[in-house]
């Protein structure tokens, strides 16, 4: 069983694996109460060396693992990295370059999304045992099988990515996640600025009194689960940012006529501060509200029938490629593209667009046909 290590043994740990060509790293971390989340355990591994590292012991210092994590010449290995890359932001450290396991798998033809037990059954003919994974990590101690679990997803992980990685060298699909990576191992995308948290919802007005308001309770909503340590929802749905923007109440009565506020939220301690900072916004909306380019036709829905024929295609081209769709493109990137053919979207460039982007504009100009062919859809020129 690998030990959890102490404070003395963390410096020499993360020394050895200073020449490592890469690491693989995994938390376990509670964050179903809170905004911030509560980092339980830190897993990290290479294909000869692993520990298990204890954040909550008294007194131990993480100075020597996040020097370790933020060395450019180390490659750090997740798998679905966001959420512990987010954890290690939150850390001050930006953890880059990073490898997600679970995207390059989607480049490689294991589905979308696939969960690391079903890969690590896959690739290596190993069954991963789960039953710890939803176990209390913040209570002490440990159990002995909270701990093979903890290990395991390093360990495993270590023994994966080479084979993962050569399968994508092989098949000229390295390049393929490369952009991915970058946008993972960006800050931008942990950034907790409530002035910004409005950039994770999806405004449907483009007025500047709706977007004022829009960011204002946004941002609001942002401060007071921060302070609070509550999550975003707990406080307010994202429905309701949007009823609010849309309807502009500015006092009590106005705020409780809303649908989707709940009752009696404007005499609580919520209401009076949100109110506040909407009346702040609605002083000069034009100099407060978000620039935001209004989408092509006006913000007039696409139209249904041809984005319908684009997720046939892009299902189609997927399947062809051996590429999970999702990584191709997304549902609202085609309805991007079935009303625009210059639509800022990834798919219409580099690799997505010879795979999926230029027969998705073709079709569009009906220069391109699908066909049912048993049960397979196939892409030929239009007659």
């Amino acid at each position: 069983m690998t030990p959890i290590i102490a404070n003395a043994e963390l410096q020499s740990f993360c020394d050895r694996l200073r020449t490592a060509p890469f690491i693989t790293v995994d938390t376990e971390f509670m964050r179903e109460t809170t905004y911030w989340p509560k980092l339980c355990l830190i897993q990290v591994a290479t294909e000869t060396d692993a520990a298990v590292i204890d954040p909550l012991a008294d007194g131990l210092d993480l100075a020597p693992l996040l020097s370790l994590l933020a060395d450019p010449a180390i490659t750090k290995v997740f798998h679905a990295a966001r959420q512990d890359l987010e954890i290690f932001h939150n850390l001050g450290v930006r953890t880059t370059p990073v490898f997600d396991s679970q995207v390059a798998a989607m480049a490689a033809g294991f589905g979308e999304q696939i969960a690391y037990d079903a890969l690590v059954r896959q690739m290596l003919k190993i069954d991963v045992d789960k039953s710890s994974r939803f176990t209390d990590w913040a209570r002490r101690p440990l159990s002995e099988a909270q701990i093979v679990y903890a290990a395991g997803d390093v360990t495993h992980l270590a023994a994966l990515y080479p084979k993962l990685r050569a399968r994508l060298e092989r098949d000229g699909r390295l390049g393929w996640v490369a952009e991915e990576m970058a946008q993972l191992a960006d800050p931008a995308l942990y950034d907790t600025d409530p002035e910004k948290a409005w950039r994770r919802l999806k405004p449907r007005r483009f007025t500047a009194k709706y977007l004022a308001v829009f960011k204002a309770v946004a941002a609001w909503r942002e401060r007071t689960a921060q302070t609070r340590d509550q999550p975003r929802g707990r406080i307010l749905k994202d429905e309701a940012i949007d009823e609010i923007a849309t309807q502009l109440p500015t006092d009590a009565d106005g705020l409780n006529r809303l649908r989707s506020v709940p009752k009696g939220f404007a005499t609580s301690r919520f209401g009076p501060d949100m109110l506040a900072a909407i009346r702040t916004a609605l002083e000069d909306p034009e100099a407060y509200a978000p620039q935001i380019e209004k989408p092509a036709g006006g913000g007039a829905p696409p139209p249904g029938a041809v984005v319908e024929l684009l997720k046939v295609l892009l299902k189609a081209r997927a399947e062809d490629a051996g590429v999970a769709a999702k990584l191709i493109a997304t549902v609202p990137d085609l309805e991007k593209i079935a009303s625009s053919d210059t639509a800022p979207v990834a798919a219409l460039q580099g690799w997505r667009r010879e795979l999926f982007g230029a027969d998705a504009l073709k079709l569009k100009r009906g220069e391109l046909a699908l066909v049912l062919d048993g049960d397979r859809v196939r892409v030929v020129p239009a007659a």
